[in-house]
């Protein structure tokens, strides 16, 4: 039986450091309740609020002590009562863990498990998750990005910012994409952008708003509104948006920037969507894992272990490329 196995599984105790995360040897593998999916896991994403959850800085904290991680891909073990929608032996990854991922085994709601195509493997499973639920949501529900829009995806060498590369090219978008390093730039090149621009050059906004034909972008995909919101502002066109996906602190703005052109700036949070709003997105990402034109890009990758490394990298990266994941 499940409860009396033990699995490996990282543990967080107490807020702070990297350090806080803790590999736990002995910890017993949980048993799935009623419309619960049990998940062998084979990799797990690692994403940037998970770092500030575990810092205690973010505005939802767990109860101490707990596993992280949302973003798995692996094999079912075994499902509670009620579950239709997979089946022992299946390949699936999910959006939403509630036993934590940086674990050996994973417990997740059946609405929150999708079906993993054998044409991915599950590194690239585990980077579905967050990155392309949120980059869904900027763009289309928040956003309401319409074909023919150009679009600036700011920080797209990230796994978000690869997610929303590929996703506004097939929604019919013109995509602008920066990135931080030369590598970066080609990878986001490859992932769907028209153009790209190293954000880390003085004079890239110039660039950008020349590439418009100086009317500026209709959409901008924002990762770190703290460092560029102003700049996004002024590069904007009439009734442009930013969505805001990530930041790390506060920053001043003249709201007139707003004004002169009625622009928007829309903040973008996946924990608000609703049952509809995700059922729809995996719906699409489904269709997009069978034509192909969904193809995570894996970055970095980490043992269980060596969370604590993989959380330092994260937020400390002089470039992104790729989503960051854990192996078990």
């Amino acid at each position: 039986m499940a409860g009396s196995r033990v699995m490996k599984a990282i543990r967080v105790s107490e807020f702070g450091a990297p350090s806080v995360l803790k590999l736990h040897t002995d910890l017993k593998v949980p048993q799935p309740g009623k419309s619960q999916v049990l998940i062998g896991v084979r990799a797990c994403g690692v994403n940037p609020v998970e770092t500030y959850i575990r810092a205690g800085t973010f505005g939802r904290q767990p109860a101490l002590p707990y596993t992280p991680g949302t973003d798995v891909a692996g094999v079912v073990e075994s499902v509670g009562d009620g579950v239709t929608a997979v089946k022992a032996g299946d390949r699936v990854f999910t959006t939403a863990c509630e036993s934590g991922g940086y674990a050996e085994f994973a417990l997740a709601t059946e609405e929150s498990v999708h079906k993993l195509p054998d044409t991915l493997d599950f590194r690239q499973g585990a980077a579905i998750g967050i990155p392309y639920f949120t980059a869904y949501r900027a763009l289309v529900h928040k956003a309401h990005v319409k074909p023919g829009e150009t679009v600036l995806i700011h920080g797209a060498s990230g796994g978000v910012g690869l997610a929303a590369c590929q996703l506004a090219r097939v929604l019919g978008l013109r995509v602008l994409g920066t990135a931080g390093t030369k590598e970066g730039m080609e990878l986001v090149a490859r992932n769907g952008a028209h153009l790209t621009f190293n954000h880390r050059e003085k004079d890239y906004t110039s660039q950008i708003m020349e590439a418009t034909g100086r009317q500026g972008v209709d959409v901008i995909v924002e990762m770190l509104c703290n460092v560029n919101l102003k700049k996004d502002l002024q590069m904007l066109a009439p009734a442009g948006r930013v969505a805001v996906v990530g930041s790390r602190g506060p920053i001043e703005v003249d709201p007139r920037d707003t004004m002169t052109k009625e622009t928007s700036i829309i903040g973008v949070a996946l924990f608000f969507s609703t049952a509809a709003e995700r059922q729809e997105c995996a719906s699409l990402l489904y269709a997009g894992m069978e034509a192909g034109w969904l193809s995570p890009v894996v970055g970095a990758q980490y043992p269980l272990d060596q969370a604590a490394r993989a959380h330092l990298d994260i937020i400390q990266s002089t470039g992104a490329t790729g989503k960051i994941v854990l192996i078990m």
